[in-house]
């Protein structure tokens, strides 16, 4: 997968800018708040329908401005794509691809695969379990559009659970219908859950080579599902998380929402048998945390047959000079994009980037 142009206009800080990419590594070169994340942004708001930082649509379009476009040109095996966003400040957005409007996120998200990475990925790590949920969804939802569509009918149907629980004025008006969306809830559920543990199956050994290659082979790292539903992901899972639904459906009652389910899942992250989240140091955590986002380039290449994208936001500040020099090695084999300070830190096509402007290239 390869991503060729990129012209934006109106978005973040950047008012009209068209750039062409170089199949190998991109360099995004510059001082502190000049831009150089925000065409990172752009990149990954094509690929996922939505900003990798907690905000609104709105909130890219540039200041002043009541209208932001992106429009990116790529490749895929046996396609060539061309992604067309428009955000509004007072409406919602619109997506062509290949000049074709879509209805849902799930057309879009896949068509090019990407893999992020930041210095704030630490929390992928040392945070709550949302976080690794979000890792989870966001990779397998580019190789399996059926999973995007079932976790949206699962959000639904557990949004719709809670309000019941919470509004209704006594238990017995809950148990008159909670069946319904019991039974809904359980069968979305299975499948997400059998797909997670087989994502966590599949990129454990690529995360257990890319730690032991990036930190020198003197730990061991171990992942493992933790799934919140309660019960053995066997042939009897719907039977079982059923019957937990109705055991805990007065503590349910009591508190308002639902206390078991894929929701509540997480990722057992071990190095030597010893949790990276409570007892890892700083930079464990982070190797840890590049080590999952390698292992999906690689579960990647092994479902599609390519690699996805890779950005790089600011990591190189983060490692020392033999880590920078392993993970280059590491990644030479797909299209990525870095920023950085220091042009010294790396070599490839450089962008020098000033005040929402690319002032030179070379």
């Amino acid at each position: 997968m390869k991503i060729e142009s990129l012209k934006i206009h109106n978005f973040r800080n950047y008012a009209d800018q068209s750039v062409n990419f170089d199949d190998k590594v991109n360099v995004f070169i510059g001082k502190n708040a000049q831009g150089k994340t925000n065409l990172l942004e752009s990149i990954y708001y094509c690929c996922i329908g939505r900003s990798f930082k907690s905000c609104k649509d709105k909130d890219l379009v540039k200041w002043g401005e009541e209208s932001s476009s992106i429009k990116l040109c790529g490749s895929r095996k046996y396609r060539e794509l061309e992604i067309e966003i428009n955000l509004f400040k007072s409406q919602k957005k619109s997506i062509k691809i290949n000049s074709l409007p879509i209805r849902k996120m799930g057309e879009l998200i896949g068509e090019i695969n990407i893999v992020f990475f930041s210095p704030q990925e630490l929390k992928l790590v040392r945070e709550s379990p949302e976080e690794r949920r979000k890792f989870m969804d966001i990779d397998i939802c580019q190789n399996n559009k059926r999973y995007f569509y079932q976790l949206a009918r699962y959000e639904k149907i557990l949004a719709n659970r809670n309000k019941l629980l919470k509004n209704s004025q006594t238990i017995e008006t809950v148990k008159e219908t909670i069946d319904i969306w019991d039974r809904a809830l359980v069968q979305s559920a299975k499948f997400i859950a059998f797909e997670r543990e087989k994502f966590v199956g599949q990129i454990t050994p690529y995360a257990q080579k890319a730690h032991s290659y990036i930190s020198g082979g003197k730990e061991n790292l171990t992942l493992q599902y933790k799934c919140g539903c309660g019960v053995n992901l066997d042939e009897k899972f719907e039977t079982n998380m059923d019957k937990l639904l109705k055991k805990n459906l007065e503590k349910d009652y009591k508190l308002g929402y639902t206390t078991i389910g894929v929701h509540r899942d997480d990722i057992d992250i071990f190095l030597n048998d010893v949790e990276v989240k409570a007892f890892g140091s700083q930079g464990q955590q982070r190797t840890v945390a590049l080590s999952l986002k390698l292992a999906e380039l690689e579960n990647m290449y092994n479902i599609n047959g390519e690699y996805p994208v890779l950005l790089l936001d600011d990591v190189f500040s983060e490692l020392d000079l033999d880590r920078q020099k392993r993970l280059l090695k590491f990644v030479n084999r797909t299209q990525t994009f870095i920023t950085c300070t220091d042009e010294k830190q790396i070599s490839g096509k450089i962008y020098n980037i000033t005040n929402g402007k690319i002032v030179k290239t070379f």
